[in-house]
């Protein structure tokens, strides 16, 4: 399994870019609109790849940023999600757009990607309604809103109430972060 490519790129097309490796391998590898407005042709970039291999297709999906390839790789674990309408969501939110789009339950924000309507809107919400905290980029206070999530839960606090009121917080460690939410909750 391909899980990265570095090389030259040699094309650029709106969706895709064509990456010839050291080798003199040429690859097509399909970007988000976020990543390909940060390619540029004749440079070297590293992208991290997914490879979707199917009966009549084998398709490489790479990425700049590696939580946009942790959203892209969940997305398409989804039923009724194929790797076009995740790299179309990809390219409509920004990692941090999407995670704020599942802490706040935004069916709006979900309904602006092509292709994207009400029902399947809210079925994305509702399967991934813990995804959102795995994409803080700082691993301390990921641990750190984890934490305050579990103990506000053991407090009775329902699991959509506490999601909206850590959207809004910005607690470097646990104890500050409870005490923010408990004042909000109240």
């Amino acid at each position: 399994m391909i899980v990265g490519i570095e090389g030259s790129v040699v094309k650029k097309e709106v969706t895709s870019v064509c990456i010839k490796t050291a080798s003199g391998l040429s690859y097509k590898v399909f970007v988000s609109l976020f990543s390909i407005s940060k390619i540029n042709k004749n440079e070297t970039i590293s992208l991290h790849v997914s490879q979707i291999i199917r009966e009549d297709q084998h398709s490489l999906y790479g990425f700049i940023d590696e939580n946009e390839q942790k959203v892209f790789d969940t997305l398409i674990k989804l039923n009724g999600i194929g790797p076009s309408t995740a790299l179309a969501i990809c390219s409509t939110l920004s990692p941090d757009d999407f995670a704020g789009a599942l802490l706040s339950q935004n069916i709006s924000a979900f309904q602006k990607v092509p292709g994207i309507g009400p029902k399947s809107a809210k079925r994305i919400l509702v399967e991934l309604s813990d995804f959102s905290l795995q994409l803080l980029n700082d691993e301390h206070s990921n641990s750190s809103m984890q934490e305050a999530s579990m103990a506000l839960e053991s407090l009775g606090f329902k699991k959509e109430m506490i999601r909206k009121v850590l959207s809004t917080l910005q607690g470097n460690d646990t104890q500050s972060i409870i005490k923010e939410a408990l004042k909000k909750l109240s």
